[in-house]
C-alpha cells in the first residue's frame, strides 16, 4: 500500500490523541499535540487510500537552541516496525531543509535509538534528571553532508 506524509490539520487532533498512549494519561501531552497541530508543526503518515486515519505522526520545530528539532515521533501500536517511523523522520528532515537536525529519546527507548542509528543520526549529548533513571539522549544528523555523500559531491 502507498502511504502519504502530510501536515496534520486541526480536525485530526482527536485521531492523533487516540494513537498516542501517553496522551491518554497526560494532559500536557494532549495540549502539546493540539498546539503543534495548530502551529503547523505536526505531520502525519497515513495510507493514501485512507487519509483520515493516521498511522503515526511527528512534530518539527526550532525549539532546540534555534536549531531544527524533532521533539516527538509517535507510531500507532498496530503500525510499529513497518517503516512508518522511518517515513515520519525522513519527511521531517526533508521539510526542515537544513544543514542539520536534532532529536532526542530516552535511553530506554531502544526502537527509537535503533531507528535513529539506521537513519544516520549520531549521538550528540545527554541530559540527566528529566525522567529519573532514564537519561535523555540527544542525536544530530548532518543533512547537507548526507546529501553530499548520497550525490557523490
Amino acid at each position: 500500500m502507498s502511504r502519504q506524509f502530510r501536515r496534520a490539520g486541526p480536525g485530526e487532533i482527536e485521531s492523533l490523541l487516540k494513537i498516542d498512549p501517553v496522551a491518554e494519561k497526560d494532559t500536557y501531552r494532549r495540549e502539546y499535540i493540539t498546539r503543534a497541530v495548530r502551529a503547523g508543526e505536526c505531520w502525519v503518515v497515513c495510507e493514501a487510500d485512507d487519509p483520515g486515519v493516521p498511522l503515526g505522526y511527528g512534530c518539527l520545530d526550532r525549539s532546540f537552541f534555534g536549531e531544527w528539532f524533532i521533539p516527538l515521533v509517535v507510531v500507532s501500536s498496530a503500525n510499529r516496525r513497518s517503516g512508518v517511523g522511518r517515513q515520519i523522520v525522513s519527511g521531517l528532515e526533508q521539510h526542515a531543509g537544513a544543514e542539520k537536525i536534532f532529536t532526542s529519546t530516552n535511553a530506554s527507548n531502544s526502537p527509537m535509538r535503533q531507528l535513529l542509528t539506521n537513519l544516520g543520526y549520531q549521538h550528540s549529548g545527554i541530559v540527566e534528571n528529566l525522567d529519573p533513571g532514564d537519561p535523555e539522549l540527544i542525536f544530530v544528523k548532518f543533512l547537507s553532508r548526507a546529501r553530499i555523500d548520497r550525490d557523490g559531491f
